[in-house]
């Protein structure tokens, strides 16, 4: 069995890798990623791509020919992964997250993939009011970041038939210690103010609604998809999370308090309302997986999160404007001359954009 993952240089790939060497120990493991953040270890004992096969350093808009060959089952976390970044780069967004997942997927099918794995995410609700979200519910997505991810979702479902199986997993907010650790991040950015400051700084009035999972535990999820029951579908949308870790971000900045001593919790009772916020229904997932529902709680998390920033001597308060900041390592990798306007390495040859390549074909067509 040979199982593609893109992306896998990035926050959760470390942790999908490892879930699929021990779940595949004899199948064929390959990375793909453009680079972006593999020099953003932190604390990890191994490079995580050594639990890879193979592994390419190449852009998911203009990816090897060889690449496809012979794979079963694609894991495709490539993205612009979050809000900031969707607003700075907000074209280049649509290009990889969109344009380039549907054309992956396209090739995929062709070349005779079996199963394609979409990390989606429950962003796509949007504001919404206190009733949880469910796979039926009115979709509202507010940013570049988080309209990417339902237009992909809505032209795999084209793609999907009885010899080409698509999940989309709708994630609820990543958290967790990594071997290459976010911290732009709503459970991460608490934790590291605890330790770095003793003070959490809530940036709205903490009343926003967040559903949130463990990395881990979004790994059991793509190990799930790879292997589900095509009888609920050769497509599939899921909410992939828990019930239980709906919270609003005040009680969340709590219990980091409740963990981490002497921390002070201060709140933005003037700030203008957050629109992100969003309860959501997992119901389906339980359903659908139940023998993968997240088994990591929040007071482990944030135990874990706290005892690998002090394994690593953390102690800066100013990490918003560090390169625990995807956004920031993207904008020093720019100043630096390194990447061009449409994140492309500065000595790599002028790329084709997923753009141009699903225009020309529509041309010969």
């Amino acid at each position: 069995m040979k199982i593609l993952v893109t992306g896998n240089c990035g926050y959760i790939g470390p942790s999908v890798l490892r879930r699929l060497r021990q779940s595949y120990p004899r199948a064929t493991l390959i990375g793909l990623d453009k680079g972006y953040f593999a020099h953003c270890l932190t604390n990890a004992d191994i490079l995580p791509e050594c639990r890879a096969d193979v592994q390419y350093f190449a852009d998911v808009r203009r990816f090897p020919a060889e690449l496809l060959r012979g794979v079963d089952a694609i894991v495709h976390l490539a993205a612009i992964s979050n809000d900031p970044m969707g607003k700075t780069f907000e074209e280049v967004t649509y290009d990889i997250n969109y344009r380039a997942s549907v054309e992956l997927a396209r090739q995929a099918k062709a070349a005779g993939v079996k199963r394609f794995v979409f990390a989606s995410s429950c962003s796509v609700y949007g504001l919404a009011d206190d009733t949880p979200r469910s796979e039926t519910s009115p979709l509202n997505p507010l940013t570049a970041y988080a309209k990417s991810k339902i237009r992909t979702e809505v032209d795999l479902e084209k793609l999907a038939d009885r010899g080409f199986s698509v999940t989309c997993l709708r994630f609820a907010t990543a958290c967790g210690m990594s071997d290459r650790l976010r911290l732009d991040l709503v459970v991460n950015d608490f934790v590291a103010c605890a330790v770095s400051s003793k003070n959490i700084t809530i940036l709205s009035d903490g009343t926003p609604w967040r559903p949130l999972i463990h990395i881990r535990d979004m790994a059991a999820a793509f190990d799930w998809a790879i292997g589900r029951d095509t009888a609920s579908g050769a497509f599939i949308a899921v909410n992939a999370g828990s019930d239980e870790w709906n919270y609003q971000v005040k009680d969340l900045a709590e219990a980091v308090a409740q963990i981490v001593p002497g921390v002070a919790v201060s709140i933005n009772h003037k700030a203008p309302q957050d629109s992100r916020s969003y309860r959501v229904d997992f119901a389906l997932y339980r359903e659908l997986a139940p023998r993968h529902q997240p088994q990591v709680d929040l007071a482990t998390t944030i135990r874990e999160l706290k005892v690998g920033l002090e394994a690593m001597g953390f102690s800066d308060s100013n990490f918003r404007n560090s390169k625990y900041m995807r956004l920031m390592v993207l904008k020093e990798l720019r100043e630096k001359g390194l990447l061009d306007a449409n994140l492309e390495w500065a000595w790599g040859a002028p790329a084709r954009t997923a753009r141009e390549v699903v225009a020309e074909r529509s041309a010969v067509q």
